[in-house]
């Protein structure tokens, strides 16, 4: 009878949910980590929204220059693609050697992330340097300094991921998968798989239907 009149008279246990937070204590270094880079990956989304939204404005605007039909090139956007989501595989491959402690697998797959970030990269460098010899550099027109800040833009982030990669390698070399470091590769795997669906967005938005104008 008194468990029921504490039941009826706390329905929802509020009082047992207060006591023990006052005993909690703070919250556990992974939670606190994994908080601070979902709102880091949360504002990064904000900030590519942004230059999708002026994309999207200034997609028309080639003052008489070429469009983006004339301009790209789907093949090699299309293996850009093609290197980037599997890269994605590959770093979901060390994050579950991370797990099981295999140094070497890790390391492995690490490194094929980062030929492929690296592959991804070159290509797009090459396309960025075709147009500008073309004449199509970010200065010719609205929609080209669009494009440019927009896919730049992705272009820096994984060049910072790949830069954040080999530094991952090299701690796991030098201190092992200590608790700090495993919440880093954590943090490193958001980050790329983020990237990867960024760069989907863009491959579907600017280039498809680019292609298509």
């Amino acid at each position: 009878m008194a468990t029921a009149a504490v039941a009826h008279a706390d329905p929802h246990q509020l009082r047992g949910l207060a006591a023990a937070a006052e005993h909690a204590g703070p919250a556990p270094k992974r939670i606190v980590t994994a908080y601070g880079f979902w709102i880091f990956l949360l504002s990064d989304i904000i900030m590519f929204s942004c230059f999708f939204a002026a994309y999207a404005v200034l997609s028309g605007q080639t003052d008489g220059g070429p469009k983006g039909s004339e301009l790209f090139d789907l093949r090699s956007v299309t293996a850009e693609t093609g290197c980037l989501l599997l890269s994605s595989f590959t770093c979901g491959l060390a994050s579950i050697a991370a797990d099981e402690r295999e140094t070497t697998l890790f390391q492995l797959a690490m490194a094929l992330t980062c030929a492929l970030g690296l592959a991804f990269l070159s290509l797009e460098l090459r396309e960025f340097a075709t147009l500008v010899a073309r004449g199509a550099g970010p200065s010719r027109s609205a929609f080209l300094s669009s494009f440019f800040t927009l896919v730049g833009c992705h272009g820096l982030h994984v060049s910072a991921g790949v830069l954040w990669l080999l530094t991952m390698m090299a701690q796991v070399t030098a201190k092992g998968f200590r608790a700090d470091i495993r919440r880093r590769i954590v943090c490193f795997a958001l980050f790329w798989h983020a990237l990867d669906i960024i760069w989907v967005a863009v491959f579907s938005v600017v280039y498809l239907l680019g292609a298509g104008q």
